[in-house]
């Protein structure tokens, strides 16, 4: 076992849908198998849903298979998701499981409180940069490896506002410039900003980390004690 920082690199240690699926359960999350072998969590209210689906391998995020998809809905009725927000392999379980805890006690996870500089400030507060161009919509961390970025949404990401060229929050780690990023997470257009901040302060927290194998991509990068 190793505590590892920044929890940005330290990867999701090969038991990212376990990890998740531990806190969906803990919230008392409803769960079964698909057809399409995919593991669909649902909260009691069935406003917000969770679904593990490595196994259909929908779509990629910067080249990475996307494996967990969380939606929220403004009634139990079978209706279009409000919005969407993807995760690749690689993310640290822990800023899913911390963004999870926000959606859940949200008593109305599909509206909007706050507006776009909460993420950054959110990010800011941990010691992340803003980006010196566009200070109002991109943050760094101090190393240079990851960024969180509100940019026009990629292709496959669904929301209920049908408008093209929406913008959502997007967050990569690329802890070798111009290699294969480590992980993406993308955020559709309607997802209340400080569901993202709560995402993006867990990312940029600074409290070490359990491991047991950290990504070689950020081996150089990482600061390792072994337990």
């Amino acid at each position: 076992m190793y505590w590892v920082t920044p929890r940005h690199l330290a990867g999701d240690d090969g038991v990212f849908a376990e990890r998740v699926g531990d806190t969906l359960a803990g919230l008392g999350w409803r769960m079964w198998l698909t057809s399409r072998h995919t593991l669909l969590y649902v909260s009691p209210d069935e406003l917000r849903g969770a679904e593990w689906i490595l196994a259909a391998y929908p779509f990629d995020l910067g080249g990475l298979p996307v494996a967990w998809q969380l939606s929220a809905r403004p009634h139990a009725m079978p209706v279009m998701a409000e919005w969407n927000a993807y995760f690749t392999t690689g993310v640290p379980y822990e800023a899913l499981a911390d963004l999870l805890l926000a959606i859940d006690v949200r008593e109305a996870p599909n509206v909007d409180f706050a507006g776009p500089e909460t993420v950054l400030d959110a990010l800011s507060a941990r010691g992340w940069i803003r980006d010196v161009d566009r200070p109002r919509t991109t943050a760094t961390d101090p190393w240079l490896s990851s960024s969180v970025s509100l940019e026009i949404v990629p292709p496959l990401i669904e929301d209920a506002d049908p408008l093209p060229d929406l913008v959502g929050w997007q967050a990569w780690a690329e802890p070798v410039l111009g290699a294969p990023c480590l992980w993406c997470a993308s955020f559709s257009a309607s997802v209340p900003h400080d569901l993202v901040a709560a995402f993006a302060s867990s990312l940029a927290s600074p409290v070490p980390v359990p491991r047991h194998t950290v990504p070689k991509s950020a081996e150089g990068r990482l600061t390792v004690v072994r337990r």
